[in-house]
């Protein structure tokens, strides 16, 4: 992140800054206790100052790290759960790859079928840039660096019982913007990876992810 300065005018040296972000993102943690980890370190860092961290570097880190991330495969466990985000429930739509990794999640006040359109269409966005791999740090992404819809779609997706995700996956290969030969699965039983996941992610309240979740809502 050197190159662009993002850190310039900043009062803190650049990895104490990173050091703060990651840890946020990373763990359950809230800012007053990074204020506390900080002066048990001997600086002073009001909560208010890593909450800006964190709203102005965790998205460029996100972008920056994604296309480093380990690439996904083309079997898909999708699953939803309710979540609350600060103090408030929402629907947390997920999607892994066979072997757990994963490859996005989307934030949704409704759990209907045009929330499972735009959870898609995400993936498959995040896919295709996976597939791609030549996105470097800092690199701009174009149309023609990333992979078609059929190069960069799954073989198959995994689903449950909700009824919002057959009919979302329907209208994709409708409008073209996923293959018709992408296979929809409701296996109970494949989906046990994703949903043993997701307890991770309960007990969610103000963190990067709720951050997201205004991002996504707009």
């Amino acid at each position: 992140m050197r190159e662009q300065t993002p850190f310039k005018w900043r009062h803190f040296q650049p990895e104490i800054i990173l050091l703060c972000v990651r840890w946020y993102l990373r763990y359950a943690l809230r800012y007053r206790d990074l204020e506390e980890m900080m002066r048990e370190r001997g600086l002073s860092v009001d909560h208010t100052t890593s909450s800006r961290w964190v709203q102005q570097y965790a998205p460029e880190l996100e972008k920056r790290s994604r296309p480093h991330l380990k690439a996904i495969n083309t079997s898909w466990r999708v699953d939803e759960t309710s979540i609350n985000v600060k103090k408030v429930w929402v629907s947390l739509s997920r999607a892994v790859d066979s072997e757990g990794n994963t490859i996005e999640f989307f934030f949704s006040p409704t759990r209907d079928a045009e929330a499972a359109k735009r959870f898609f269409l995400k993936a498959l966005r995040s896919s295709a840039r996976s597939a791609s791999g030549e996105c470097s740090m800092g690199e701009a992404e174009t149309v023609s660096s990333l992979p078609t819809a059929s190069q960069s779609a799954p073989r198959v997706i995994n689903v449950d019982k909700n009824a919002a995700s057959p009919k979302a996956i329907m209208e994709l290969k409708a409008a073209r913007s996923l293959p018709e030969e992408v296979e929809l699965r409701q296996v109970k039983s494949l989906n046990h990876l994703i949903e043993q996941d997701h307890r991770a992610h309960q007990a969610l309240d103000e963190t990067w992810d709720g951050l997201l979740f205004l991002r996504d809502s707009k």
